[in-house]
């Protein structure tokens, strides 16, 4: 999965060794979206990923996580763990339509021409008097 935002908190790295005797150590930061809603997301960087992604407050990312789940004694964590992070790129503006191309495409041959904007289109003609049709109202 993918998310993209500002880190706007950076916590020290937190190391220890395992009960096997193996040594670890984890980065963990806050990441805020940059949305209409804007949403904060916790996730770290475990192993040797905390040194390989130093990351700093006010950076823009593109962070790939994966969620992982465990359960300890009935209750159930959720983690957010980064495998890679990368500059986010920056907002493009919108691309320009083709030399040629308007606001709508072409009508194919045989079609009635779109009327000019802001044109008001003629009333329905309305039907001769005496003239029946199959209506019942």
């Amino acid at each position: 999965m993918e998310i993209t935002g500002k880190i706007i908190q950076a916590f020290p790295e937190v190391s220890g060794t395992s009960q096997r005797g193996n040594t670890w150590k984890k980065r963990e930061y806050v990441l805020e979206t940059q949305e209409t809603y804007p949403k904060k997301v916790f996730f770290d960087f475990f192993g040797e990923r905390a040194d390989q992604y130093p990351l700093t407050v006010g950076q823009d990312i593109k962070l790939s996580f994966d969620i992982e789940s465990r359960e300890y004694n009935g209750r159930w964590f959720v983690s957010i763990r980064g495998w890679k992070a990368e500059p986010a790129a920056p907002a493009t503006a919108p691309a320009a339509a083709p030399a040629g191309y308007g606001a709508f495409p072409q009508a194919p041959a045989g079609f009635p021409a779109a009327p000019a904007p802001g044109a008001v289109p003629p009333p329905p003609a309305m039907p001769e008097q005496g003239a029946t049709d199959d209506l019942p109202f």
